[in-house]
């Protein structure tokens, strides 16, 4: 029993929440107007997922900041299912 919890326990030492900000009109917006959770698998290998951030704020000019991040729920969902279902989260904010 102890072998198992020190092995989940170094499992969740190896998840880590990572964020990636893109700002292209600096502004202080704190609510994001768009918010939903990607679903990769297999650590993301091969995938892509893309969002048309400017549909989103209704042209280019309106959009502040692009957001993802790898919370820490989604590192454990990761560690859990040993790198075959691997969610993050993407945030957009309009000016």
């Amino acid at each position: 029993m102890k072998k198992y919890l020190a092995i989940a326990m170094f499992l969740t030492l190896l998840t880590a929440c990572s964020t990636q900000v893109y700002e292209l009109n600096p502004t202080n917006a704190t609510e994001p107007n768009y918010e939903k959770s990607q679903h990769f698998f297999v650590g993301g290998l091969g995938q892509q997922q893309e969002l048309d951030a400017t549909s989103v704020c209704h042209g280019a000019n309106n959009v502040a900041k692009v957001e993802t991040k790898q919370t820490f729920v989604n590192g454990l969902l990761s560690a859990i299912s040993y790198g075959i279902y691997s969610p993050r989260e993407i945030k957009v904010y309009c000016k």
